[in-house]
């Protein structure tokens, strides 16, 4: 009887941990991360642009990194897409790769923020 319960637990350990496997698996297929070099200046930026993205749909995490005015981006591939991520980004005031920020957007963000401030 020990036997046969051992032999039990056995099994259904091994396929608790190859569910697990499988479960991560099928999360980081539903995922996918994008670098995206923008026009950010400082700390400012940074707080605006990580907040702002982080609300977009679908988006699960943002960062930007300031040295090399790159925003990383990890969301969910069935909610959204680079182009979305990138037209978000414009929308907040800031280029992103070859798309030029939105005017208006950018005209409205604080003036070290904006293009032709000096780095700080």
């Amino acid at each position: 009887m020990k036997i046969l319960v051992s032999v039990l637990i056995m099994v259904f350990a091994g396929f608790g941990a190859a569910t697990a496997q499988q479960n991560a698996d099928n999360e980081n297929e539903k995922f996918a991360e994008v670098k995206i070099k923008t026009s950010s200046k400082c700390n400012m930026c940074k707080e605006r642009i990580e907040t702002g993205l982080a609300l977009a749909k679908g988006v699960k995490e943002v960062e930007l990194d300031l040295e090399k005015n790159t925003v990383t981006v990890k969301y969910r591939k069935d909610k959204t897409d680079e182009d979305r991520i990138r037209k978000a980004l414009t929308k907040i005031g800031y280029d992103a790769d070859d798309m030029p920020a939105d005017q208006k957007a950018h005209d409205r963000l604080p003036l070290c923020c904006q293009k032709d401030a000096e780095p700080h």
